[in-house]
């Protein structure tokens, strides 16, 4: 594990003022880690499906993805190896990286909303998303004037839509020291690699030397949750993913996921979805016919 804090530094390519870049190996990372950098990211995922960590919230996406992260907003990387997408093309650039008031100017007021609106988080559906990836995958294709108009472009589309969902509604802001990015990785890493079992909050806190109690308040603290939900809400989101992508039987789902009780799964996943896992599974087969 990295002893310094997982600050993502992003340098734009000499004569640009944002980076742009787009991967067309599926397999990149290893796994991705929990991380924050003072840039804006925008990110399309081109076909596949995987889930999201941004601030507070997890969720899952199918059939790839479009978002805006605001800047200092934590997330983990969107695609592994696991992911099965094509494609992944990102957009990083500071909130001043066309001049310290550009944004201010009446012209700009509807992006000026849509970068506020980013600083919690903001996925993108529909055609938005189909028209608006395929733009900022040809972002690449372009001479560095071209790229800032087409940049701007695509950021008036995102401003304009309607076809989107704040991810993080009640808001989310973290502040973290370098000692809370070691261990917050551990963490995460730690549930990731056992949620299909019972994690005791002793056993979590022993893992990265806390108390009970100390370890109880700092994980409320930097992720706004108590443990036992972010292990729920972690096992839920894997629950949707099998239930989109295999035949496998609720009940088998539901234990595969770490649910010893197969009616308390269902009391959960309603809860956290708003729909019984048989009429989630029942739409989604519904949209994908």
């Amino acid at each position: 594990m990295a002893k310094k804090p997982r600050l993502e530094k992003i340098n734009p390519a000499f004569g640009t003022s944002f980076h742009v870049k787009r991967y067309a190996d599926p397999c990149r990372n290893k796994l991705p880690y929990w991380h924050i950098h003072p840039e804006m990211e925008i990110a399309y995922v081109k076909g596949g499906s995987g889930k999201r960590h941004i601030g507070n919230q997890m969720s899952y996406f199918s059939n790839g993805d479009l978002i805006f992260i605001g800047a200092n907003l934590p997330h983990f990387g969107f695609t592994d190896r696991l992911t099965a997408n094509s494609s992944e093309t990102i957009i990083q650039m500071r909130e001043d990286f066309l001049g310290p008031n550009f944004f201010d100017i009446p012209e700009m007021s509807a992006i000026k909303k849509l970068m506020e609106r980013s600083k919690r988080g903001v996925v993108f559906h529909g055609e938005t998303k189909e028209n608006t990836g395929a733009k900022i995958e040809n972002l690449v294709n372009l001479d560095p004037l071209e790229r800032i108009v087409s940049l701007l472009s695509i950021l008036k589309e995102l401003a304009i839509s309607e076809e989107y969902t704040i991810l993080n509604v009640d808001g989310y802001a973290m502040e973290i020291e370098p000692q809370d990015n070691e261990r917050i990785n551990l963490v995460y890493k730690y549930v990731r690699e056992n949620f299909q079992r019972p994690i005791s909050l002793e056993e979590i806190s022993d893992k990265v030397s806390m108390t009970v109690p100390a370890f109880c308040r700092y994980f409320k603290k930097i992720s706004g949750k108590t443990f036992t939900q972010f292990v729920n809400e972690y096992r839920l989101v894997h629950a949707s993913k099998l239930l989109s992508e295999s035949h496998t039987s609720i009940t088998e789902i539901s234990f595969e996921c770490g649910f010893n009780n197969f009616s308390h799964f269902n009391k959960q996943f309603k809860a956290f979805t708003g729909k019984s896992p048989s009429k989630y599974r029942s739409e989604l087969k519904k949209v994908l016919n």
